[in-house]
Formats: C-alpha cells, structure tokens, sequence
C-alpha cells in the first residue's frame, strides 16, 4: 500500500512539474517568434534546488517602436547604473504575470539610475533588470547546483535568445570598461571650473612715440644768437563788406563804368535838365472809351533797339521820366545800382549807371513839380534826391536802424514824405527841414510795411501793405504809440506785396497778394468798410529768384493796370477793373524773361518792364 501510495504521489509531482514547466515555456516564448515551438506532451526533468527565472514583462511600445531591439546606448546606460548592483549577492525573483506587481515594480526601481543627468524610460529600465538578473546568475561560482541550474536554463532558452543575450552582455561590459559618462561628467566640470576661474587679460596698450618736429627759429620765436624776439601784437583783419555803405552827405553823379568820357555823361545829364523844364500835360479824366483804349494797346510794340541791360542785377523798381518829347526810363537793382537809359539815343551812349546806395533800391519816383529829380529809397536806411542841374545825389533822410521798403509823396510839391519801414513804422519827412531826419515816426497795426501809397484826392490818406492786412491811415492822427486805421482791408490770407489807389479817383485800391489772387476794393466812402469789387484768380508764386509781382495802375484811367506774369511765351497782362484780360503784350523774339516790375508813362501809352537780370523792356507806340 505504501508503495502504490509513492507511485500515486510520484506521478502527481511529475504531472505538476510538466504543467509548470510548460507555464514557463509559454511564458519565456515570444508570441512574434514562429520558430519557438512548445511540445505538445509534458517533458520529464528532474526539480532543481536552485532555479533561473527571467522575469519578462510586456512593455506598452510606443508607435513606430515594434520589432525594434534596444540600441546599445541604452543598454549601456542602463549596464552601467547597475554595476553597483552587481557586486551584491542576487536575490531570487519571482515570477510576475503583469507589469503592475510589486516584484516589477521593485525590480524596476532596483535597475533605475538614480542620478539626475540619466534618465531612462521605461523599455531600457526592464532590459537592464533582465541583464543582471542573467548576468548575476552566470557568474555564480561553480557550484554544482548552480550548474544544473544554468544547463536546465539554457536547454530552455533557444539559440537566438541565448546568442542575442550574450552579445549585450558582452557590449554593455565593453562600453562599460570605457567609462564615457565619467569622462563626460570629468570635462563638463573642468569647463564649468574654467569659466568661473576664467583669469580677464588686460591687454597692455602700445607705448606712443612721440617724434619731435623740427621748428624753425621764427616759429621758435628767437633770433639766431638764440635771445627771444620781442612780442609783436597783431590786430585782426576787419572784414571787408562787397558792398559797403556809402559815407552820409552829398554824392557826385559819377557813373560807374570810367571808360566813359566825361562829355558824354555831362551832355546826357544837360538833356535830362532840358527837357524836365517842360512842365508835362496835366492828368485829366479819360475821354476814351474802352474799346479805343484797347486798340491803342494793340498797337505798343516790342522792337528789338527797345531791350536793353541797364543794370547789374536783379530789377526792384522801374521809373518813367514824363517828358513829352523824349523817352528816359531809370531802374534800381537788388545792390543800389540806378541805371538811367534814354531810348532816342543809340544803346551804346544811352546807358549810364550810378551807384548812389549799397543795398536793393525798392522805391523810385520822379518829382511831379520838378522832373529834373529823381527820388530813390534803398535798403540800406537812406533816401536820396538825384539833382541832374547840380549833377548830385543828395541825402534826404537816413535811418540806419531800420531797412526802408517804400515812400510817397504826400504834397503835390513834393515837399513833404510818407517813408515806411519794414517792422511796420511809418516816418513824415519835410524836405524842407534841414537835416536827415524825420518830423514823425509812427507805428502801424502791421508787423510789416511792404508798400505805401497817398490818395490822389485827400492826401491826408494813405494805404499800407504788409504780413495779411492792408489798411488806409490818416496821416493827421498818427502817433508815435500807434496809430490806429481808418478802415481795414480784410480778405487776404497770406502775405501782400502791393495796395495802390487808383490814379485819377481813388474809390478803388488794387491789391497784389502772394495767395495768387488779385483784388479790387472800393475805398470811394473811406469812413465805412471798403467792400471786395473784384477777384482775379493769377499766378503770383515768383519764388526765391524773382522779384514778387506788383501790380500798378495806368496813370491816364481808374479802371486798368497791368502786372507781370508766369505764363509762357512770357507777357505782361492788362487788366480792366471787372477782371476783363485787355491785352497781352508778348514778343517771342524780344521778350524771353518775366518782368516782375512795370510802370507806365503818365501821359503817353509806353510801358516798360524790368527782369532779374538787369534788362528792361520797352512796349510803346
């Protein structure tokens, strides 16, 4: 009975053990390897005191990671965390069904890295405790238990796993043996080390050799016995003006070109006084009609005698002598030249220029009770009086502290002056009074004085220009805190280079203003406003190099003026009071310039218009 009861039992173990070893032939059998085979009935082995047990844990591949080894880096990095580990008596491990056991997870934390520049996920931390588990067991001591133990293990591995097994172990001991970690981790602390220990290097600078440079005696200041020279004081340079102002006083009427003979200027200047004896034809109102006042406009012409260059510079002012009998025209230029041409005599004779200011000669007028002078008004603060009898220019006023712009005559002798300035004062000068000064000087309600005009009529009257206001004063209530106007002419919005009175009447006042616009008030009621008649639309942008447009009234009518123009073929434009264009006077072959500045004859229909190059051209019938 207890035989058969040993065999039962016998039988029983050997069941298990074949039961059991075919749970771990499963177990270590990859289910992607065809070539493993599991046999189909039970193999009899004998039970061992001391087993192998490679845990094999599945592992949640990433995507793209299937059918992929473990590259040898890994193993490495995890062979070498677990060298430690290695030098310790293994412990036997259980086999674990899931991952989520806690033998996986202790061997999990066991084959971890610890330190804090290796980290490995969680593939190469289960290859690692694979590894030494094989590794630790392979390098038992040979114990005879031991070796049933390795020769059962291998008969149950195949040939590939034990081939692939035996490969990393061999890699992973070799790149162990290199210790690349530890060299890596040795430099990463000398660079670190260096850069904190970094010694700065000042780089030492250059030594300059100053060489010495020779320097003569004379500089050395010292004579060639070698006693130092006396000190010499010098006195700096004065500057030297192009155009200096003249002394105060009288000037002689010596023309500036010498190689004119003295009997040609004096036979020109006994011609000026003989003909201003002859008192001219009084102005009295037009007769004619418009239409016959066209027709005689038709019929000024341009010839090329006509056109000459009386001055060196640009043209700031023309004046017509009006003699009757012969045709005297005088221009100032931007440096106080006055060119005086006479047109009956042939151009080479007929020019004779004077220098009687240093700056722009702005204003110019012949005397109307004496034609035998001529008034000129300049930038540099004086207001000259050219006597031809005496053959002189004498001084009238000078004011050097302010630039003069314009003048007028307020008598019909003219014996008495409007003179303006350009920071907006107005003076009363009475050529009379002995000396050069003024009897009044006044400020206006303007921060500049362009132009100045008197009224034809009631001379007490007078108009002024200037920054975006004209006003009509009344020189009876000036005052030297200010004077206020009498009527204010508005509509302007930029800056006005002329107002003038018309010539017979006075119930209107042309204005020129650099909005490009041309106006006409009517002034015939001085105590109210003075309304807008007219606007004319024209081009007044002359620029830096011209001379700003003015324009002026025919002396023999109250109803047309004449003002330079931009337009091309260059002209001169005549106007009618309603805006009407009369007559463009243009010679493409004689006139090629714009005349900025015209006036007219007081009797005669000649019209003479100056350019910035110094020349004037002469329209006349």
């Amino acid at each position: 009975m207890e035989a058969q009861r040993g065999m039962a039992e016998a039988a029983e173990e050997e069941k298990e053990a074949a039961a059991l070893s075919l749970q771990r032939q499963q177990e270590r059998t990859p289910n992607e390897n065809p070539s493993m085979c599991i046999p189909k009935k039970p193999m009899r082995s004998r039970t061992l005191a001391q087993q192998i047990r490679i845990i094999l844990t599945p592992v949640a591949a990433t995507k793209g990671e299937h059918n992929r080894h473990l590259p040898q880096k890994r193993l490495l990095e995890q062979f070498s965390s677990c060298e430690e580990s290695l030098g310790k008596e293994p412990k036997a491990k259980k086999a674990c069904n899931h991952p989520s056991s806690p033998q996986t997870r202790a061997v999990m934390s066991e084959a971890s890295p610890r330190p804090a520049e290796e980290v490995f996920n969680t593939e190469s931390q289960i290859c690692g405790s694979v590894v030494a588990a094989v590794s630790s067991n392979l390098e038992e001591d040979g114990d005879p238990k031991s070796d049933r133990k390795n020769d059962n293990a291998s008969t149950r591995l195949s040939a590939y796993e034990r081939k692939r097994l035996k490969n990393i172990t061999e890699n992973a001991k070799f790149f162990a043996s290199l210790k690349l970690f530890e060299s890596a981790a040795r430099l990463r602390e000398m660079t670190v080390r260096g850069q904190s220990q970094r010694i700065q290097r000042i780089k030492p600078s250059k030594a300059k050799v100053e060489t010495a440079c020779r320097r003569s005696m004379r500089l050395q200041k010292i004579d060639p016995l070698g006693a130092p020279l006396p000190e010499t004081q010098s006195q700096p340079e004065p500057a030297v003006e192009e155009h200096p102002r003249l002394p105060p006083g009288p000037l002689q009427m010596i023309p500036t070109d010498q190689d004119k003979e003295n009997e040609v200027t004096e036979g020109f200047l006994n011609v000026w006084a003989k003909i201003s004896q002859v008192k001219p034809n009084t102005i009295e109102k037009p007769t004619c009609d418009l239409e016959s006042y066209k027709a005689s406009l038709h019929k000024m012409v341009l010839q090329e005698d006509s056109v000459a260059k009386v001055v060196q510079n640009r043209i700031h002012s023309v004046a017509i002598h009006p003699s009757e009998s012969r045709s005297l025209v005088a221009a100032g230029d931007k440096w106080g030249q006055i060119g005086l041409w006479d047109l009956d005599c042939r151009q080479e004779d007929g020019v004779h220029v004077f220098s009687p200011h240093s700056r722009p000669v702005s204003c110019m007028y012949f005397s109307p009770s004496d034609p035998a002078h001529l008034l000129s008004l300049s930038h540099d603060g004086t207001l000259r009086c050219g006597d031809l009898t005496r053959a002189v220019f004498d001084e009238v006023y000078r004011n050097e502290e302010y630039h003069l712009s314009a003048f007028d005559f307020s008598t019909v002798d003219a014996s008495t002056l409007i003179v303006a300035m350009w920071d907006g004062e107005v003076a009363v000068v009475d050529r009379r009074t002995p000396g050069t000064s003024s009897e009044l000087s006044a400020k206006l309600n303007s921060k500049t004085t362009r132009t100045v005009h008197v009224h034809p009529v009631n001379r007490h009257y007078f108009i002024a220009a200037g920054a975006e206001n004209v006003a009509i004063y009344d020189a009876r209530h000036l005052e030297k805190s200010g004077g206020k106007p009498v009527v204010s002419l508005t509509g302007h919005t930029k800056s006005v280079a002329s107002a003038y009175f018309s010539p017979v009447t006075g119930n209107r006042v042309l204005t020129t203003c650099a909005d490009d616009t041309l106006r006409i008030f009517g002034t015939k009621c001085i105590s109210s406003l003075a309304p807008v008649l007219t606007t004319i639309r024209h081009n007044n942008y002359t620029g830096r190099w011209l001379t700003k447009f003015r324009a002026v009234w025919d002396p023999k009518r109250d109803d047309c003026f004449v003002v330079g123009s931009m337009s091309r073929p260059r002209q001169i434009e005549a106007f009618h009071a309603t805006g009407q264009l009369l007559h463009s006077f243009i010679n493409e072959d004689c006139l090629g310039s714009v005349c900025s500045i015209n006036a007219w004859h007081p009797t005669r229909y000649i019209i003479a218009g100056g350019n910035s190059s110094g020349r004037l051209h002469v329209f006349k019938e």
